[in-house]
């Protein structure tokens, strides 16, 4: 790895290795570790910019040869719920969103493994210790939320690590009983952390990554008022969708971290 730009906070980028997403696509990532000290103000900050948080670092894409990976986020006073999603939350009645504090337990994790085997079994997950998954849910030194949805028996049926951000709620990550496909518990996580923004009175959900031309993206196009944040802006995904070889040419690191917009006075938080 290489550090950029040195006058920014500890900026770097990543060597390449395989596409998660995409076939015969090699993957590198910008990124920035957090701190005590200013970790909460740059996550607030990079997250409107298209940054993802996993444990201890943002980051975003940044390949060589590619831009397919985009932010998407869905704008709350945008999203008008579907038939089919209001049928899903009729079903769903019983389930129950309960807020923690973001502690691994073995529940957790045992679900976590029932998912990835289920879902992701080639992916780098797969054959994740409980340590490691314990850090990737504890060690976060921004504003951070385990939720959990029970059954009516208080079955643990899903998890969703998420932040809260000054602007919205960030899915970090979630994961889910893979057995119960007539639940769409993804779907469900979604459609209930639209509900906690506006409980919060916040205005987003960030969701991660739209991806063109990946299956495992593809459901997060089924919600309306959908942005992806490309060209250095957040656009309808409708635009962004109809004109997507538009946003293909790759930007240089060296301009995109050049780019990016810090408050002023950031170096001396």
């Amino acid at each position: 790895m290489q550090r950029l730009l040195s006058e920014l906070p500890q900026f770097f980028i990543t060597a390449p290795h395989e596409c998660p997403y995409l076939d015969n696509r090699k993957e590198r990532k910008l990124f920035v570790t957090l701190d005590s000290l200013n970790s909460v103000l740059l996550n607030n900050t990079l997250s409107k910019q298209g940054f993802r948080r996993s444990q201890n670092v943002l980051y975003r894409p940044a390949c060589t040869d590619c831009n397919a990976c985009l932010s998407a986020r869905i704008v709350i006073n945008n999203f008008k719920v579907s038939k089919s999603q209001k049928r899903l939350q009729k079903k769903n009645v019983t389930i129950n969103r309960i807020i923690v504090k973001p502690f691994a337990k073995k529940d957790h994790y045992a679900l976590f493994q029932q998912y990835v085997q289920a879902r992701h079994k080639a992916g780098g997950m797969s054959d994740m210790s409980f340590s490691e998954f314990s850090s990737m849910v504890e060690d976060s030194k921004v504003s951070t939320k385990l939720i959990e949805y029970r059954d009516a028996n208080s079955v643990l049926l899903g998890v969703c690590l998420t932040d809260v951000l000054d602007d919205g709620v960030s899915m970090v990550y979630s994961f889910f009983d893979p057995d119960f496909n007539q639940q769409s518990l993804g779907t469900h996580i979604i459609l209930d952390h639209i509900e906690y923004a506006k409980e919060l009175d916040l205005s987003y959900v960030y969701l991660g990554y739209w991806v063109p031309g990946s299956k495992k993206m593809e459901y997060k196009s089924n919600f309306s008022g959908l942005e992806i944040y490309c060209g250095n802006k957040w656009q309808p995904f409708n635009l962004v969708n109809q004109q997507i070889s538009k946003f293909s040419k790759c930007e240089s690191i060296k301009n995109q971290v050049t780019n990016l917009q810090l408050p002023r006075d950031f170096l001396s938080v």
